[in-house]
Protein backbone atom coordinates (compact mmCIF):
# COMPACT_ATOMS: atom_id res chain seq x y z
CA UNK A 1 0.00 0.00 0.00
CA UNK A 2 1.28 3.03 -0.93
CA UNK A 3 2.28 5.85 1.62
CA UNK A 4 -0.25 8.70 2.18
CA UNK A 5 0.01 12.67 3.01
CA UNK A 6 -2.24 14.18 5.53
CA UNK A 7 -2.42 17.94 5.93
CA UNK A 8 -2.92 18.55 9.34
CA UNK A 9 -3.14 22.48 11.48
CA UNK A 10 -0.93 22.41 14.55
CA UNK A 11 -1.28 25.41 17.20
CA UNK A 12 2.41 27.59 16.54
CA UNK A 13 2.12 29.74 19.18
CA UNK A 14 -0.40 30.69 22.13
CA UNK A 15 -2.84 33.20 21.51
CA UNK A 16 -3.13 36.73 23.98
CA UNK A 17 -6.77 37.68 23.20
CA UNK A 18 -8.61 36.83 20.01
CA UNK A 19 -6.47 34.51 18.10
CA UNK A 20 -4.99 34.93 14.81
CA UNK A 21 -3.83 33.28 12.22
CA UNK A 22 -0.04 33.35 12.71
CA UNK A 23 -1.51 31.35 15.79
CA UNK A 24 -1.38 28.03 13.72
CA UNK A 25 0.52 26.68 10.73
CA UNK A 26 0.08 23.76 8.30
CA UNK A 27 2.10 20.89 8.14
CA UNK A 28 2.40 17.43 5.82
CA UNK A 29 2.59 14.23 7.84
CA UNK A 30 3.01 10.75 5.72
CA UNK A 31 1.81 8.30 6.93
CA UNK A 32 2.90 4.46 5.90
CA UNK A 33 0.29 1.36 6.23
CA UNK A 34 -1.27 0.88 9.21
CA UNK A 35 0.49 -0.77 11.74
CA UNK A 36 -1.54 -4.17 13.73
CA UNK A 37 -4.24 -3.04 15.89
CA UNK A 38 -5.03 0.52 13.44
CA UNK A 39 -7.17 1.90 10.99
CA UNK A 40 -6.70 4.58 8.55
CA UNK A 41 -9.75 7.38 8.29
CA UNK A 42 -10.20 9.54 5.13
CA UNK A 43 -12.32 12.80 7.14
CA UNK A 44 -14.41 13.86 5.47
CA UNK A 45 -15.87 16.52 7.68
CA UNK A 46 -14.16 18.17 11.38
CA UNK A 47 -15.36 20.09 14.16
CA UNK A 48 -14.51 24.00 15.36
CA UNK A 49 -16.04 24.38 18.88
CA UNK A 50 -15.59 27.29 21.48
CA UNK A 51 -14.33 24.95 23.51
CA UNK A 52 -11.23 24.95 21.52
CA UNK A 53 -10.06 28.70 22.42
CA UNK A 54 -9.83 27.41 26.40
CA UNK A 55 -7.49 25.09 25.29
CA UNK A 56 -5.41 26.86 23.45
CA UNK A 57 -4.19 28.65 26.77
CA UNK A 58 -1.46 26.65 28.76
CA UNK A 59 -3.89 26.56 31.91
CA UNK A 60 -5.43 23.91 34.32
CA UNK A 61 -8.63 23.04 33.37
CA UNK A 62 -10.96 19.73 32.88
CA UNK A 63 -8.78 18.99 29.84
CA UNK A 64 -5.41 19.02 28.78
CA UNK A 65 -4.13 22.39 26.63
CA UNK A 66 -3.01 21.90 23.13
CA UNK A 67 0.43 21.12 22.98
CA UNK A 68 2.39 23.92 20.65
CA UNK A 69 3.57 22.46 17.88
CA UNK A 70 0.94 19.36 17.62
CA UNK A 71 -1.67 18.79 15.58
CA UNK A 72 -5.02 20.45 17.00
CA UNK A 73 -7.47 17.59 18.30
CA UNK A 74 -11.34 17.99 18.54
CA UNK A 75 -14.23 16.01 16.84
CA UNK A 76 -14.10 14.34 13.30
CA UNK A 77 -16.18 11.94 11.05
CA UNK A 78 -14.87 9.78 8.08
CA UNK A 79 -14.45 6.33 6.43
CA UNK A 80 -12.16 3.69 7.05
CA UNK A 81 -9.74 3.62 3.82
CA UNK A 82 -7.60 1.04 5.29
CA UNK A 83 -7.46 -1.75 8.21
CA UNK A 84 -6.17 -4.09 10.32
CA UNK A 85 -9.07 -4.42 12.58
CA UNK A 86 -12.06 -6.63 12.56
CA UNK A 87 -15.12 -4.54 12.70
CA UNK A 88 -13.73 -1.65 11.10
CA UNK A 89 -14.01 -2.46 7.72
CA UNK A 90 -13.42 -0.40 4.46
CA UNK A 91 -15.93 2.01 3.83
CA UNK A 92 -17.35 2.13 7.55
CA UNK A 93 -18.13 5.43 8.96
CA UNK A 94 -16.35 6.70 12.03
CA UNK A 95 -16.03 9.25 14.64
CA UNK A 96 -12.79 10.49 16.42
CA UNK A 97 -11.20 13.08 18.07
CA UNK A 98 -8.11 13.28 15.93
CA UNK A 99 -9.28 16.54 14.63
CA UNK A 100 -8.11 19.51 12.44
CA UNK A 101 -6.16 16.52 9.77
CA UNK A 102 -7.50 15.15 6.07
CA UNK A 103 -6.20 12.04 7.22
CA UNK A 104 -5.94 9.83 10.59
CA UNK A 105 -4.41 7.05 11.30
CA UNK A 106 -4.72 5.43 14.57
CA UNK A 107 -5.36 2.58 16.69
CA UNK A 108 -8.83 1.34 16.19
CA UNK A 109 -9.58 1.82 20.12
CA UNK A 110 -9.58 5.28 19.41
CA UNK A 111 -12.41 5.68 16.33
CA UNK A 112 -16.44 4.64 17.16
CA UNK A 113 -18.09 3.46 14.05
CA UNK A 114 -21.67 5.15 13.39
CA UNK A 115 -24.40 4.47 10.88
CA UNK A 116 -25.10 5.99 8.09
CA UNK A 117 -28.34 7.83 8.55
CA UNK A 118 -31.00 7.93 5.19
CA UNK A 119 -31.39 11.89 4.53
CA UNK A 120 -28.44 12.90 6.94
CA UNK A 121 -24.85 14.01 6.06
CA UNK A 122 -22.20 12.59 7.82
CA UNK A 123 -21.47 16.21 9.43
CA UNK A 124 -24.49 15.20 11.73
CA UNK A 125 -22.71 12.93 13.76
CA UNK A 126 -20.66 16.22 14.89
CA UNK A 127 -24.30 18.12 15.48
CA UNK A 128 -27.31 17.14 16.43
CA UNK A 129 -26.58 13.17 16.34
CA UNK A 130 -23.52 13.83 18.16
CA UNK A 131 -21.65 15.59 20.81
CA UNK A 132 -23.51 18.72 20.42
CA UNK A 133 -26.72 17.36 20.22
CA UNK A 134 -26.10 15.14 23.49
CA UNK A 135 -24.69 18.10 25.26
CA UNK A 136 -27.83 19.86 24.89
CA UNK A 137 -29.77 16.75 26.20
CA UNK A 138 -27.12 15.99 29.37
CA UNK A 139 -27.86 20.08 30.17
CA UNK A 140 -31.36 19.92 30.09
CA UNK A 141 -31.85 16.51 31.52
CA UNK A 142 -29.14 15.43 34.08
CA UNK A 143 -27.67 18.91 34.40
CA UNK A 144 -30.59 20.95 35.32
CA UNK A 145 -33.67 18.37 35.41
CA UNK A 146 -36.11 19.84 33.25
CA UNK A 147 -39.20 18.68 34.03
CA UNK A 148 -42.82 18.68 31.93
CA UNK A 149 -44.46 23.18 31.75
CA UNK A 150 -41.29 24.69 32.75
CA UNK A 151 -39.72 27.57 31.08
CA UNK A 152 -36.64 27.77 29.81
CA UNK A 153 -33.97 30.21 28.32
CA UNK A 154 -31.27 29.74 26.37
CA UNK A 155 -28.09 31.75 25.58
CA UNK A 156 -26.25 31.81 22.29
CA UNK A 157 -30.09 29.57 20.74
CA UNK A 158 -28.58 29.97 17.46
CA UNK A 159 -25.36 28.10 17.90
CA UNK A 160 -24.62 24.44 17.52
CA UNK A 161 -25.78 23.53 20.99
CA UNK A 162 -28.60 26.48 21.30
CA UNK A 163 -30.43 25.05 18.28
CA UNK A 164 -30.24 21.79 19.67
CA UNK A 165 -31.74 22.88 23.17
CA UNK A 166 -34.47 24.54 21.67
CA UNK A 167 -35.94 21.16 20.16
CA UNK A 168 -34.87 18.66 22.86
CA UNK A 169 -36.75 21.43 25.78
CA UNK A 170 -39.51 21.14 23.43
CA UNK A 171 -39.62 17.79 22.78
CA UNK A 172 -39.17 17.49 26.75
CA UNK A 173 -42.30 19.18 27.60
CA UNK A 174 -41.34 22.70 28.01
CA UNK A 175 -44.03 25.31 28.72
CA UNK A 176 -42.24 28.02 26.96
CA UNK A 177 -38.69 27.99 25.21
CA UNK A 178 -36.84 31.49 25.19
CA UNK A 179 -33.44 32.32 23.32
CA UNK A 180 -31.06 35.36 22.50
CA UNK A 181 -29.03 35.41 19.08
CA UNK A 182 -27.23 38.02 17.52
CA UNK A 183 -29.04 39.25 14.66
CA UNK A 184 -32.57 39.94 13.60
CA UNK A 185 -32.50 36.78 11.03
CA UNK A 186 -31.17 34.56 13.46
CA UNK A 187 -34.19 35.71 16.45
CA UNK A 188 -36.71 34.67 13.09
CA UNK A 189 -34.79 31.27 12.74
CA UNK A 190 -35.44 30.53 16.06
CA UNK A 191 -38.83 31.28 16.26
CA UNK A 192 -39.71 30.04 12.31
CA UNK A 193 -37.83 26.79 12.54
CA UNK A 194 -36.52 26.02 15.99
CA UNK A 195 -39.47 25.71 17.79
CA UNK A 196 -39.01 28.28 20.39
CA UNK A 197 -41.75 31.02 21.61
CA UNK A 198 -39.95 33.60 22.00
CA UNK A 199 -36.36 35.57 20.78
CA UNK A 200 -34.25 38.22 21.64
CA UNK A 201 -31.51 39.93 19.70
CA UNK A 202 -28.80 40.54 22.45
CA UNK A 203 -27.66 43.54 20.19
CA UNK A 204 -30.44 45.64 20.35
CA UNK A 205 -30.63 46.77 23.73
CA UNK A 206 -29.12 45.06 26.89
CA UNK A 207 -30.60 41.51 28.07
CA UNK A 208 -31.47 42.28 31.03
CA UNK A 209 -33.69 44.84 29.59
CA UNK A 210 -35.15 42.82 27.09
CA UNK A 211 -35.48 39.60 28.83
CA UNK A 212 -38.36 40.15 31.77
CA UNK A 213 -40.94 41.00 28.72
CA UNK A 214 -40.40 37.23 26.65
CA UNK A 215 -40.41 35.80 30.71
CA UNK A 216 -43.25 37.25 31.92
CA UNK A 217 -43.53 34.12 34.66
CA UNK A 218 -40.43 34.02 35.16
CA UNK A 219 -37.58 31.34 34.09
CA UNK A 220 -37.33 27.53 35.45
CA UNK A 221 -34.00 26.45 33.71
CA UNK A 222 -31.58 28.35 31.96
CA UNK A 223 -28.92 27.03 29.68
CA UNK A 224 -26.23 29.23 29.12
CA UNK A 225 -23.55 29.33 26.32
CA UNK A 226 -22.30 32.92 26.91
CA UNK A 227 -21.85 33.98 30.23
CA UNK A 228 -21.41 37.31 31.62
CA UNK A 229 -24.28 39.50 30.46
CA UNK A 230 -26.38 36.32 29.65
CA UNK A 231 -25.97 34.88 33.25
CA UNK A 232 -26.67 37.91 35.27
CA UNK A 233 -30.09 38.67 33.72
CA UNK A 234 -31.27 34.73 34.14
CA UNK A 235 -30.57 35.26 37.66
CA UNK A 236 -32.68 38.40 37.59
CA UNK A 237 -35.83 36.26 36.82
CA UNK A 238 -35.31 32.69 37.41
CA UNK A 239 -38.08 31.34 39.88
CA UNK A 240 -37.37 30.19 43.10
CA UNK A 241 -35.77 26.63 43.09
CA UNK A 242 -34.80 27.37 39.43
CA UNK A 243 -31.67 25.34 37.73
CA UNK A 244 -29.20 26.72 35.14
CA UNK A 245 -26.50 24.54 33.47
CA UNK A 246 -23.88 26.62 32.83
CA UNK A 247 -21.82 25.03 29.62
CA UNK A 248 -20.21 27.64 28.12
CA UNK A 249 -19.28 31.48 28.80
CA UNK A 250 -18.07 32.22 24.95
CA UNK A 251 -18.46 36.24 26.02
CA UNK A 252 -15.06 35.90 28.24
CA UNK A 253 -12.91 33.07 26.20
CA UNK A 254 -11.16 36.09 24.34
CA UNK A 255 -10.91 38.26 27.17
CA UNK A 256 -7.51 39.38 28.34
CA UNK A 257 -8.34 41.09 31.77
CA UNK A 258 -10.75 39.69 34.71
CA UNK A 259 -14.38 40.23 33.91
CA UNK A 260 -16.81 41.15 36.74
CA UNK A 261 -18.99 38.50 37.75
CA UNK A 262 -22.93 39.33 38.23
CA UNK A 263 -23.75 42.03 40.58
CA UNK A 264 -27.10 39.50 41.38
CA UNK A 265 -25.65 36.72 43.10
CA UNK A 266 -27.45 36.87 46.25
CA UNK A 267 -30.44 35.57 44.04
CA UNK A 268 -29.30 32.04 43.96
CA UNK A 269 -29.30 32.04 48.29
CA UNK A 270 -33.01 34.05 47.94
CA UNK A 271 -34.42 32.09 45.31
CA UNK A 272 -32.81 28.52 46.30
CA UNK A 273 -31.28 28.58 42.93
CA UNK A 274 -29.00 25.54 41.94
CA UNK A 275 -26.04 26.16 39.39
CA UNK A 276 -23.92 23.24 37.90
CA UNK A 277 -21.26 23.50 35.15
CA UNK A 278 -20.80 21.12 33.17
CA UNK A 279 -18.23 19.23 30.53
CA UNK A 280 -20.15 16.60 28.47
CA UNK A 281 -16.65 14.13 28.89
CA UNK A 282 -17.88 13.53 32.76
CA UNK A 283 -21.64 12.42 32.01
CA UNK A 284 -21.20 10.22 28.82
CA UNK A 285 -22.90 7.55 30.61
CA UNK A 286 -26.34 8.99 29.54
CA UNK A 287 -25.01 8.40 25.65
CA UNK A 288 -27.13 4.87 25.47
CA UNK A 289 -30.52 7.23 26.23
CA UNK A 290 -29.60 10.11 24.04
CA UNK A 291 -28.77 8.39 21.39
CA UNK A 292 -32.30 6.03 21.08
CA UNK A 293 -34.14 9.10 22.09
CA UNK A 294 -32.50 10.99 19.25
CA UNK A 295 -32.90 8.28 16.92
CA UNK A 296 -36.51 7.99 17.52
CA UNK A 297 -36.87 12.00 16.91
CA UNK A 298 -35.07 12.32 14.12
CA UNK A 299 -36.70 9.10 12.78
CA UNK A 300 -40.06 10.71 13.13
CA UNK A 301 -39.01 14.14 12.04
CA UNK A 302 -39.09 16.06 14.82
CA UNK A 303 -35.63 17.00 14.51
CA UNK A 304 -34.35 20.02 12.12
CA UNK A 305 -31.04 21.35 11.64
CA UNK A 306 -28.79 24.25 10.58
CA UNK A 307 -25.44 24.04 8.87
CA UNK A 308 -22.29 26.61 8.42
CA UNK A 309 -19.90 24.54 6.11
CA UNK A 310 -16.60 26.23 5.30
CA UNK A 311 -14.59 23.44 2.52
CA UNK A 312 -11.30 22.78 2.96
CA UNK A 313 -8.85 22.15 5.62
CA UNK A 314 -6.46 25.14 4.31
CA UNK A 315 -9.54 27.44 5.98
CA UNK A 316 -10.10 25.64 9.26
CA UNK A 317 -8.34 28.69 10.83
CA UNK A 318 -10.86 30.80 9.24
CA UNK A 319 -14.06 28.93 10.08
CA UNK A 320 -12.84 28.60 13.42
CA UNK A 321 -12.51 32.32 13.86
CA UNK A 322 -15.94 33.19 12.23
CA UNK A 323 -17.34 30.77 14.66
CA UNK A 324 -15.94 32.66 17.70
CA UNK A 325 -17.67 36.07 16.33
CA UNK A 326 -21.22 34.73 15.29
CA UNK A 327 -20.97 33.93 11.80
CA UNK A 328 -22.38 30.23 12.12
CA UNK A 329 -25.99 29.44 12.59
CA UNK A 330 -25.96 25.79 14.08
CA UNK A 331 -23.39 23.70 13.70
CA UNK A 332 -19.66 25.00 12.07
CA UNK A 333 -17.75 22.07 10.09
CA UNK A 334 -15.22 22.25 7.98
CA UNK A 335 -15.03 20.00 4.75
CA UNK A 336 -12.06 17.86 4.34
CA UNK A 337 -13.18 16.30 1.11
CA UNK A 338 -13.18 18.72 -1.31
Amino acid sequence: MPQVVSTQIQLRTRPDGWPVPENFRAVDVTYDDPRPGEIRVANEFISVDPYMRGRMNDVKSYTPPFALGETMTGGAVGRVTASTVDGFPVGAVVVHQHGWRTIAQADASTFRVVPEVPGAPLSLHLGILGMTGMTAFVGLSAIARMQPGDTVFVSGAAGAVGTATGQIARLLGARRVIGSAGSAEKVRLLTDKYGYDAALNYRDAPVREQLPALAPDGVDVFFDNVGADHLEAALDVMNPGGRLALCGAIAGYNATSRTPGPDNLTNVITRGLTLQGFTLGGHLEHAPEFRSRMQDWFSAGDIVWDETVVDGIDHAVEAFLAMMRGANTGKMVVRTAV
